[in-house]
């Protein structure tokens, strides 16, 4: 029987490709080929599974957005056709309302929209600041060459969900311990299921503490829908272990692998360095989270009825991958799409997602980047990697792309 999209037969499963794809470790910011080849060949394409299901990739950008902004598209990983997850050691489990549906999912998203507003995460600039210009001392005044994934890309951000959400900070190495191992791909599933545990046990017994005695925190916030009974204090507990992972992991990655590129773009960073303008700044975040993007398994979604797009019927029940890093590189929407340019306008992107489910955090991230792109290589003009590109260990081995270790010097 021939597929719909590309006239493969059942007999011929090699036909289909498997996801996800390899990267090239020569081209390590750059998307798996093979997935720039399928863009180039359509918007859709038939991908097989781990498990051998299969599943529409969506390749480009405009297909992408209109996907993402479907009511007719799930997030709810309880629907039949939802893409399991990359690996069988990956698991699947719904955390808090990213993996629901409205009107839940706008119910619960609301609880926390407050703190993430613009005006919000402004007045907290002057604070993030001074956490860089803090990191960077304690960096200058120590050994050379440091790891900047250690010393500085993963403390900044933290630091700052840590104070936002009213976790001790004293505890950070507990959750970045744990959240890693939650978030890498060949963890086994028992790993990773302890590791969530202990992170939910300890945020459960804070949320506890904070019904008792609230606080001026969003833990205290979160805690008081509890009280209130809009939450049950799992559902609160689930939110809050979210909101950690969300706003630490993907950040400081964004941050290291960031940095890393810029170090391989010298002209790029030069541009940088040598501009105090807070335009240049924001654009240059902008392109990076275009370039570099870090959640590269795909946003995965369920069909719950037919939808027609590209001239293809994608039926209800089946999955959907939006892969976004190759989306960020169509050449119909941003010219030259595999060459870094700070000074393009990339606003466009779709790194933070689309529609309902967009990013909820990426006010917070933006400020946190465009201080860091904006002070780190001035404060610090001479900053290179210390030693080969080959040498660095990128997390091919995670659900969030970034490098494992950073050594610099100066």
């Amino acid at each position: 029987m021939a597929d719909t999209l590309t006239g493969r037969t059942s007999e011929a499963p090699d036909a289909v490709p498997e996801f996800p794809m390899p990267r090239q470790s020569r081209c390590p910011f750059d998307p798996p080929p093979a997935l720039k080849d399928l863009q180039r060949e359509g918007p859709l394409a038939k991908v097989r599974l781990w498990d051998g299901s299969e599943s529409w990739l969506v390749t480009r950008y405009a297909e992408q957005r209109a996907l993402l902004g479907d009511p007719r598209v799930s997030a709810d990983t309880d629907r039949p056709g939802y893409p399991t997850k990359a690996s069988p050691e990956g698991g699947e489990g719904k955390l808090s309302f990213i993996m629901m549906d409205d009107p839940e999912h706008a119910r619960l998203r609301r609880m926390v929209t407050a703190p993430f507003a613009v005006k919000k995460v402004e007045a907290l600039r002057p604070a993030v600041q001074r956490i860089v210009d803090g990191l960077i001392d304690d960096m200058l005044a120590g050994p050379a060459p440091v790891d900047l994934v250690d010393a500085f890309a993963l403390p900044l951000p933290s630091l700052v969900i840590c104070e936002l959400l009213g976790v001790p900070y004293e505890e950070h190495d507990f959750f970045q311990e744990h959240t890693r191992t939650m978030v890498r791909t060949t963890a086994t599933p028992e790993d990773r299921g302890a590791a969530g545990r202990e992170v939910a046990g300890y945020l459960a017994g804070v949320v506890g503490k904070r019904i008792a005695e609230p606080k001026d925190d969003l833990l205290s916030s979160i805690a008081g829908r509890v009280t209130a009974g809009e939450l049950t204090h799992q559902q609160a507990t689930e939110m809050a272990l979210l909101l950690l992972i969300a706003g630490h992991e993907t950040t400081a990655n964004m941050i290291a692998l960031g940095t890393l590129a810029l170090l391989q773009h010298p002209d790029q960073l030069a541009l940088l360095r040598e501009s105090d303008a807070p335009r240049l700044v924001a654009s240059a975040v902008e392109e990076l989270l275009r370039y570099l993007h870090i959640t590269h398994l795909g946003r995965r979604r369920a069909v719950t009825e037919d939808i027609e797009i590209a001239g293809q019927v994608i039926r209800a029940g089946e999955g959907v991958i939006m892969v976004n890093e190759i989306g960020n590189r169509d050449p119909e929407v941003f010219a030259d799409p595999d060459r870094l340019d700070i000074t393009r306008d990339a606003r466009r992107h779709v790194a933070f997602g689309f529609g309902v489910h967009q990013c909820l955090g990426q006010p917070l991230a933006r400020m946190e980047l465009q201080v860091v792109y904006g002070t780190l290589y001035r404060r610090i003009p001479t900053l290179k990697l210390a030693g080969d590109l080959r040498d660095v260990r990128f997390k091919n081995d995670a659900f969030i792309y970034g490098v494992h270790e950073l050594p610099v010097s100066w």
